[in-house]
């Protein structure tokens, strides 16, 4: 049964941070973006007289483009900024002034931005939903959904009660939480299962990957934390790697080294599961495809159910779609 009392704490929100979910949100949503995954509709009407604004002020494929489908999917309609030079703002127009302007043309926005306080300066005059689909080296919130939809789909009993501990999950996060901002929101819904989540290592090569804020919220949770550069001998003790090697550091990217790269010759366990939210580089062999591995192309597949499920409960429209024999 889908907790649609629990979906109503989405109904006209913004969704800006990861932080925003608890452990039962998040398990309700992905319970939803199963039920519409599993049955596929054919294009419905439970958003027909939506709009949705897709404004991306910095590249990007997967997130614009699911986003965008997942609204077709429901009978709504997009419209798009697909890149900066082509707005006011390359006249000077402030992002308060264009929130402005997004009241009178959308009902929800989608922005993705290179720098961290844009979410923030949009947000002043904006009147609609926003969903941050990536700010800077911050957040990225509706990535982190769809990282945690694959995983629970793999597991599902994560999810429900407390697993035995030698089931429990070690997870291993390639890349700097505290100025990668999949990574920093992946970890976030990552401490919402300390019941089930028994360590976490991160690999990165900065003495302080996390920074204060993140830093205040590893220490509040029961689940081990540490830090470590030797990847490729801490494999054999991992059930879950996910990895970014691209950082956005305000002005330009980062790559990590090549000590953090996978591929099929990686002394991983035979069912560890790789996660990354792509593009990829050399990070990522794809020699690693074919295998028990990757769970990377079910995580983006799923993207599009997640983002789906978030924009009908925002929305409202859940009884829409869901028989009632299956709400409560």
């Amino acid at each position: 049964m889908i907790q649609t009392k629990v979906l109503d704490r989405l109904r006209n929100s913004s969704v800006l941070s990861a932080a925003q979910f608890d452990k039962e949100l998040l398990c309700e949503l992905t319970k939803l973006a199963a039920y519409l995954q599993l049955h596929r509709f054919p294009v419905v009407h439970a958003l027909e007289d939506k709009i949705m604004a897709a404004a991306f002020f910095e590249p990007s494929t997967r997130t614009r483009l699911s986003f965008e489908s997942a609204m077709l999917s429901v009978g709504g309609k997009t419209i798009s900024v697909a890149d900066a030079k082509t707005t006011g703002v390359a006249k000077g127009e402030s992002m308060r002034d264009i929130g402005q302007m997004f009241n009178s043309y959308a009902d929800i926005v989608v922005v993705r931005h290179t720098e961290q306080r844009a979410v923030a300066d949009l947000t002043e005059y904006l009147r609609i939903p926003l969903v941050n689909g990536g700010n800077g080296s911050d957040e990225h919130p509706t990535q982190a959904l769809a990282d945690w939809y694959a995983l629970l789909k793999w597991r599902p009993e994560i999810a429900y009660g407390q697993i035995p501990e030698k089931f429990r999950l070690n997870i291993g996060i390639i890349g700097t939480p505290g100025n990668m901002r999949t990574v920093k929101s992946f970890l976030t819904l990552a401490l919402l299962f300390p019941e089930n989540v028994n360590h976490i290592t991160i690999f990165s090569e900065m003495a302080d990957p996390l920074g204060a804020e993140l830093r205040e919220m590893c220490n509040g949770s029961p689940i081990g934390i540490n830090f470590s550069r030797d990847l490729q001998g801490s494999l054999e003790y991992l059930d879950v790697v996910y990895m970014n090697a691209i950082a956005y550091l305000g002005d330009g990217y980062r790559f990590f080294g090549e000590e953090f790269q996978l591929s099929a010759k990686s002394k991983l366990k035979d069912d560890t599961v790789i996660l990354h939210p792509l593009a990829r580089g050399d990070e990522l062999s794809t020699d690693l495809d074919e295998t028990q591995h990757n769970l990377y192309f079910n995580q983006a597949d799923g993207a599009v159910w997640i983002r789906q499920a978030l924009l009908l409960a925002i929305f409202d429209r859940v009884r829409n779609i869901v028989p009632d024999n299956l709400l409560n």
